[in-house]
């Protein structure tokens, strides 16, 4: 494999981005297309309100680019991974949409969100079967396959929901899910590359500097937020690498990140259900710890400390 394309790939990707945000940050802050925040969150969030939101475009913009120039297969991995990131996007686009039409913080319903992300993850399940994709599933650290039948595509399609949600809900500080998703990106560009899926390994270094390129605007203080547009394509892509790499499993791992934030928030209602009382401060955990009185900054930097790590433990395992 053509390592220089993945540097090249990373590098157009970036830079397309950086051109990207100065030109699409005065459009969305001319069309008052500002991010609503909650009052029951940290009071030091209020100052962001009206900070643009919906800059998963530039993500996604950057991404596309690069992705299509310097993919060349055009297999069903490319669409997959496309349809995936875009779909999910979508989605993510319609929600931001709504709570900035009508001023709210609340965008599309529960119910809307998860009929639409099943839509998405049913549609994903069917051009896999499509190609004859195996619906074994890998046991990392045992090293074995165990063939789950039609019962994989049950196990992809909960994947599929738990990454993005997960993804989304972890998008609540100045730059944290940029950070991290690169971090995850980066592992699963290596494990992409060491089993010699090209299509895969561009998209994630596509991915990888388009969410670095969106950094240098998202970094605290941001003068722009990804919104669900770009947390939910951000975690489509993850979910659809790691199911075309068979790493499902190992996703665990290296997005363990991602997965903490969403047990807090089950944690956190469980608790408060059953108990009437609260694990944490606040949920997601990065809240806890700004409650603590962690700076913002502090909590992002360690949070992508504790990314990294995860990703160095799950290439050891794989």
């Amino acid at each position: 494999m053509d390592y220089n394309i993945m540097y090249w790939t990373i590098g157009v990707s970036f830079v397309l981005a950086l051109i990207t945000g100065p030109l699409f940050i005065p459009i969305l802050r001319r069309l008052k297309f500002g991010q609503q925040i909650r009052t029951e969150g940290p009071q030091g969030h209020l100052k962001k309100k009206g900070t643009p939101t919906m800059g998963g475009i530039i993500i996604l913009l950057a991404l596309s680019i690069s992705f299509y120039r310097f993919s060349d297969h055009f297999g069903m991995e490319f669409y997959i991974l496309i349809i995936s990131t875009f779909g999910f996007g979508l989605i993510g686009f319609l929600d931001d949409y709504i709570k900035i039409v009508f001023k709210r913080s609340m965008g599309l319903s529960a119910k809307q969100k998860l009929l639409g992300q099943l839509f998405v993850s049913i549609l994903i399940c069917v051009l896999l079967s499509s190609m004859d994709f195996s619906t074994a599933l890998h046991i990392p650290i045992a090293d074995i396959s165990i063939n789950l039948s039609w019962f994989y595509y049950l196990f992809i399609i909960i994947v599929l929901l738990g990454t993005t949600n997960a993804v989304n809900l972890t998008d609540g500080l100045d730059g944290l899910v940029s950070g991290t998703s690169a971090i995850a990106f980066g592992a699963f560009a290596i494990i992409s590359m060491m089993n010699t899926q090209f299509e895969t390994a561009v998209f994630c270094a596509a991915m990888i500097g388009a969410v670095l390129g969106f950094l240098v605007f998202n970094a605290h203080p941001a003068k722009v937020f990804m919104g669900d547009t770009g947390s939910l394509s951000i975690g489509g892509g993850l979910a659809a690498v790691a199911i075309l790499t068979k790493t499902e499993l190992l996703l665990v791992v290296i997005g363990g990140v991602f997965v903490i934030e969403n047990l807090s928030v089950i944690i956190q209602v469980i608790s408060f259900k059953t108990t009437g009382k609260r694990v944490f401060k606040m949920s997601p955990i990065h809240h806890h710890f700004e409650l603590s009185g962690w700076s913002e900054w502090r909590v992002v930097i360690s949070f992508w400390l504790a990314g990294l790590m995860l990703a160095g433990i799950g290439l050891y395992i794989y």
